[in-house]
């Protein structure tokens, strides 16, 4: 059934001046899971999620989100029915605190999104809600720390936050655990398998342990084409799939 699935691509292609970036990719995201997006470098994962979310237009196909042709649509279109991108390097607001920072995305879904002119008590009415994300992501000590002064970690996990604020129903997470030493990796991941709970997330990664212990899904790209999908286990022991990115990290 379609309502199996959250977002699907038919066809989705992406061409820039005769080079193919995106070719003919059909993807299915099943409601309810996280799905991952690997792939070599120039695989066009970062290509595909563009397309996704509207900075690119595709050449052709067409991308279905939540029962929706939104091919045509925009950016703030996908974002108001919960589509919502983090991207690889942390886009918090690096002057502001962190409950500041959650206080916005939460002001995000009000009426009041635009209203800078407001003086900022009035904000002062989101912050139980603040609080109460800041504390589902591990921050809640840090509510009136500077976001600047933040170990890189926590303003990832900062990010979360921020994009939780915004209630999506599909998060499209860019290389969530990129620039991260150990310990940072293992506590990303397990904050993400935390808040994925009752939603679906799409993300591309290329730590393969990350994938390994998040994903229920994996579709490998190369050469801006599905090569193969399954669970981690039947794509790592892909001939194919070890052939053209894996090598021997596919066993370690």
């Amino acid at each position: 059934m379609a309502n199996e699935y959250i977002l699907q691509t038919r066809g989705l292609v992406k061409e820039f001046k005769g080079f193919v970036a995106v070719d003919q990719v059909d993807l299915n995201v099943r409601r309810g899971t996280i799905h991952a997006l690997i792939g070599p470098n120039g695989a066009g994962k970062t290509t595909f999620f563009n397309l996704l979310t509207k900075f690119l237009k595709p050449t052709r196909g067409e991308i279905v989100y939540d029962g929706r042709d939104i091919t045509r649509s925009d950016s703030a279109d996908i974002a108001t029915l919960g589509m919502i991108r983090s991207f690889q390097i942390s886009s918090v607001f690096p002057h502001l605190t962190v409950l500041q920072n959650v206080r916005l995305g939460l002001q995000a879904k009000t009426q009041n999104s635009f209203t800078f002119w407001r003086a900022g008590k009035c904000l002062e009415s989101l912050n139980d809600e603040a609080m109460a994300l800041l504390d589902s992501v591990g921050l809640t000590r840090f509510g009136e720390v500077t976001a600047v002064e933040l170990p890189y970690g926590r303003k990832r996990a900062l990010e979360i936050a921020t994009t939780l604020a915004l209630d999506p129903k599909l998060m499209l997470l860019d290389e969530p655990t990129q620039g991260m030493g150990t310990e940072d990796v293992g506590a990303i991941s397990a904050l993400l398998k935390k808040v994925a709970v009752g939603r679906t997330v799409l993300m591309v990664e290329h730590n393969l342990g990350v994938v390994a212990d998040l994903a229920d899904h994996i579709t490998v790209l190369q050469r801006g084409a599905v090569l193969a999908e399954g669970n981690y286990e039947e794509v790592s022991t892909n001939p194919e799939v070890i052939s053209a990115y894996m090598g021997t990290a596919a066993h370690a």
